[in-house]
């Protein structure tokens, strides 16, 4: 268990170095874009990332679990559950890095930006 809450942990961090979107700066004033950007990523700040991470692993430990106890018994099952819940909560934190990316883009675009990736 202790090597979970790490993971998740470190996985919850891993995402405070969100990269930034790539815009067509031609016409664009920086300065306003900075600003822009940053009242962006507030935005996306709201996106429940712990959320996902702790639903991710519930559904990791669940499926893992069963598919351990298929396997070898209720030894099998704890394992699984906890490969699993490692597993799906890694998929967690990835769904809500590509959410939070995804606020920013459309809240730029939404400001009349090109983004281009």
């Amino acid at each position: 268990m202790k090597l979970l809450t790490a993971l998740i942990t470190l996985l919850c961090l891993a995402g405070c170095a969100s990269k930034k979107p790539i815009i067509d700066k031609k016409g664009v004033d920086l300065a306003v874009y900075q600003q822009d950007l940053q009242e962006c990523q507030t935005y996306a700040a709201e996106v429940d990332k712990a959320g996902k991470v702790a639903g991710g692993a519930a559904a990791g430990a669940v499926v893992g679990g069963a598919i351990g106890a298929v396997f070898n018994g209720s030894r099998g099952a704890s394992r699984g559950a906890g490969a699993g819940a490692v597993g799906g909560a890694a998929k967690g934190a990835a769904s809500g890095e590509r959410e939070q990316a995804q606020v920013v883009k459309n809240c730029l675009r939404g400001r009349g930006y090109r983004v281009l990736n």
